[in-house]
């Protein structure tokens, strides 16, 4: 995409309905959104666009990790857009989850958009390419289950 941006791409074994399900209905979040070994809660999920969404991640010493954003743009079974904060680490980036049908499977493109390039290298230096890429792997674990 550009300089500021990390794109990470899966192919879920998975119809894109069910996917869908899983990323914007708050009993399936529950169940992937965070790295592996880290239980989840939903607290807040208005799905739409202008709403907002924050999730509490427990982590294994018992501290708290929160997520939040609010949603920019919902198309139905094609992409979902939200400003995203991810505190203490990162902070004022927009997610787009990107889903695309093929056959009776899904192709997700996930993209991370930085502010800057600056923060995206920071990011990068600190594993948010491993970090993510175990959330979608707990996705794709969850829809092909």
């Amino acid at each position: 995409m550009d300089n500021k941006t990390v794109t990470i791409k899966r192919t879920l074994k998975a119809p894109i309905k069910l996917v869908w399900e899983a990323w914007t209905q708050a009993d399936h979040i529950a169940q992937w959104w965070g790295p592996k070994g880290m239980n989840t809660k939903v607290i807040e999920h208005d799905f739409k666009v202008g709403g907002q969404w924050k999730y509490s991640m427990e982590m294994p010493d018992g501290n708290e990790f929160i997520s939040d954003g609010v949603y920019l743009e919902i198309e139905e079974f094609k992409k979902i857009s939200s400003i995203a904060n991810f505190r203490p680490m990162t902070e004022g980036v927009e997610i787009q989850s990107l889903f695309e049908e093929d056959g009776d499977q899904t192709i997700l493109t996930f993209n991370i958009i930085h502010p800057t390039e600056e923060y995206r290298i920071q990011q990068e230096k600190m594993g948010i390419l491993n970090g993510w890429g175990s959330v979608l792997d707990r996705l794709g674990f969850f829809v092909e289950a």
